[in-house]
């Protein structure tokens, strides 16, 4: 058929009457296989049981695809299932409402009528369905009609490879694999009778990226996360009790807007040093770790009543006689997590005598994975690629940078490890200066939220920014969804494509 001769296209559910033209379409579609076709207490069955799954193309009126699908507990089966048993010996009992993927039973377009596309709308229908649902993927088994033209030459999966280099067309397994389904295994013995195929046949899935595993917990990971990011002003404070007085006005200010996170910046502490100026800068920066325990439980207990999760920024603190910098991630529900510097700057070590620490993960948030590098960290693209592999969707990257080709090191890396690990990365600095601190005179920031550059996301790859040396919060929401989406969908897949058959990264033990 012609696009102009048609009228009309209409995609709705199966209903017992179109049996005798649905049995049509089937016969024309397998016409190598003539006894292949569902009987009518098959669809009735179907249709009852899962009405959902049975649809149909009409175009004009006329029966042109069909697509017949169940719900199964994918783990009851093997990954070497064969067509009978995943259908229960085609009575569908296998069929169950709580199960977990979607099932293809089966997918056929009329002969006069390819050609059209109408087999993509089935497909975007079973995702759609899939998603709906909340079921973790879809998967079947796809037959490979031309494989016994090549089987006396080709193994299944040489055959296989092939169609996937274009060196050979098969137009189901093609058609499958540019609707984002991936192979997983060759299945022998799936289809009794399929002869073109040779009885083989191609595990096919498709995994449901917006799957939320049932949990029993009444609360559920959040998929936009704001974001309150604290641009600090340097000035003199008498006492500690003086500088918390600050921070609580912050955490106030960006809880106020009902931000999931608050990001303080790299030794926004440090105007505590001034009463101690008189002393070595190593004797200076070992008493300013004296303060740590103090502000760490202070924060905690802003992240309880404020109800937002605090990431300290960092402190200096002595572990076993060594001074290192470090930070913490308080969690609204009270736990608290610890995080370190690994790589000290020139200056930390000349001057301070600060060593660099050893413990490099990403952390569980009521708001999905996160990574927290401070500073310099995020100039070494192996530790956000650690972290990406564990999942993470945000990094925060507190730094202290005193000149502006400082701080552009810094932004111009966080900026690239958004791009590289498909994440959103949040940078939070601090402004002004202080004359009586010795090593801490000036700084220079800007804070800002960075994206993967892709059609979801600002062209630029900037979220939000603010004001260059000016204290100020930055608010910005980021969408994990999209995250999701650009790893599965995205013009270039920076995790997916990486050739893993080349090289590795990985933490040593």
């Amino acid at each position: 058929m012609k696009l102009e001769e048609i009228d009309n296209i209409e995609l709705s559910y199966l209903a017992l009457e179109d049996y005798e033209e649905l049995k049509e379409l089937m016969i024309s579609s397998y016409s190598s296989m003539p006894d292949s076709y569902w009987e009518k207490s098959h669809i009735e069955t179907l249709t009852k049981r899962f009405k959902e799954g049975q649809v149909v193309i009409k175009i004009n009126g006329q029966l042109a695809g069909c697509a017949l699908s169940i719900i199964v507990d994918y783990e009851s089966f093997t990954d070497s299932h064969s067509y009978r048993e995943i259908t229960d010996n085609y009575t569908f009992d296998s069929h169950l409402n709580d199960g977990d993927v979607l099932y293809g039973i089966d997918v056929f377009i009329k002969p006069s009528f390819r050609g059209l596309r109408l087999g993509r709308r089935l497909y975007d229908y079973r995702k759609e369905l899939c998603e709906k649902l909340n079921l973790r993927g879809i998967a079947f088994g796809g037959r490979i009609p031309n494989y016994h033209k090549y089987a006396t030459t080709l193994s299944p999966k040489e055959y296989i490879e092939q169609v996937k280099r274009k060196e050979i067309k098969d137009p189901v397994l093609n058609f499958q694999i540019s609707n984002d389904f991936h192979p997983v295994k060759i299945l022998k013995g799936y289809l009794a009778g399929d002869s073109d195929s040779n009885e083989f046949a191609v595990l096919m899935e498709w995994d449901n990226i917006y799957y939320t595993k049932p949990s029993k917990k009444a609360a559920n990971a959040k998929k936009v996360v704001r974001l309150g990011l604290i641009q600090w002003q340097m000035r003199p404070y008498k006492a500690l009790e003086d500088l918390l007085e600050q921070v609580e006005y912050f955490v106030d200010a960006v809880s106020g807007y009902r931000s999931d996170f608050a990001l303080f910046p790299e030794f926004f502490n440090a105007p505590l040093m001034a009463e101690n100026n008189h002393l070595s800068e190593p004797d200076a920066i070992r008493e300013l770790a004296k303060h740590t325990d103090s502000i760490v439980q202070k924060f905690s207990e802003l992240s309880i009543s404020y109800n937002i999760n605090i990431i300290s920024g960092s402190m200096p603190e002595i572990i076993e006689g060594n001074l290192y910098n470090v930070g913490y991630l308080c969690k609204r529900d009270g736990s608290i997590e610890h995080f370190e510097k690994l790589h000290v700057t020139p200056d930390e070590a000349k001057v301070w005598g600060m060593q660099g620490g050893t413990k490099l993960h990403a952390f569980d948030t009521d708001c999905g994975k996160i990574g927290i590098l401070i500073c310099y960290d995020v100039e070494f693209p192996e530790l956000s690629r650690l972290l990406a592999d564990e999942g993470m969707d945000i990094l925060f990257v507190p730094f202290l940078t005193d000149t502006q080709n400082g701080y552009s090191r810094v932004r111009n890396c966080a900026q690239a490890r958004a791009i590289e690990n498909e994440c959103y990365v949040a940078i939070a600095g601090s402004v002004g200066n202080l004359p009586k601190v010795h090593n801490m005179d000036i700084q220079f920031a800007q804070s800002m939220v960075f994206t993967p550059c892709d059609f979801s996301f600002p062209a630029n790859g900037i979220k939000a920014e603010a004001t260059p040396n000016t204290e100020m919060i930055l608010i910005a929401d980021v969408d994990i969804d999209l995250l999701r989406e650009l790893n599965q969908f995205g013009s270039v897949r920076n995790l997916k494509d990486r050739r893993t058959d080349l090289f590795e990264l990985k933490k040593r033990s």
